[in-house]
């Protein structure tokens, strides 16, 4: 196949998809935000990551929903065969991992927690206080605080389990491309 013939073959669409997923959740997630996290005042890293985030999202679950749309079954390609079928469905159970995974940050868990941040910074004007100041907090900021804290914590989690997925599809993929 030409080099030009292959921007018609769904599966380079599927392998860009899959790279530009991976590189950016392993580049937020393990490089970027934890390098912003040092560097940045928390009121700048707080607004850079509130900015990111939407887009972000979007990136999360537009990739997998391509690579959905451009998914090269083995099961075709290959003699049809009961290992071949299982690893379709396994794949697509990972890619549909992957997508749930942005949807649910892009749809509730991301916005809910900017929400959060937002009524922390009122409660921090009228606290005259910091939402991470040492010292007591007022009992509607320590509210607030284990809120933001859950929501953190829950899209972390869901943002590392569609990254193993992420990970698990690779391998996934890398056995395919041995063929």
């Amino acid at each position: 196949m030409t080099s030009l013939a292959s921007f018609k073959n769904p599966a380079a669409y599927h392998v860009l998809s899959y790279g530009t997923l991976i590189g950016s959740t392993l580049f937020q997630s393990f490089i970027s935000g934890i390098i912003a996290f040092r560097v940045l005042p928390r009121p700048q890293f707080s607004t850079l990551q509130k900015n990111i985030f939407p887009t972000y999202f979007i990136l999360q679950t537009v990739t997998p929903a391509l690579m959905i749309l451009t998914y090269p079954s083995f099961t075709t390609r290959l003699s049809p065969s009961s290992a071949s079928s299982a690893q379709d469905k396994l794949a697509l159970t990972l890619i549909g991992t992957m997508l749930v995974s942005g949807i649910a940050n892009m749809v509730y868990v991301g916005p809910e927690t900017t929400r959060i941040m937002g009524r922390r910074k009122h409660q921090e004007t009228r606290d005259g206080k910091k939402s991470y100041d040492k010292g007591p907090q007022s009992v509607e900021m320590k509210k607030l605080n284990k809120q933001f804290g859950v929501l953190h914590g829950v899209s972390s989690m869901i943002n590392l389990i569609g990254f193993l997925g992420m990970c698990w599809y690779g391998v996934l993929l890398g056995e395919r491309l041995s063929l």
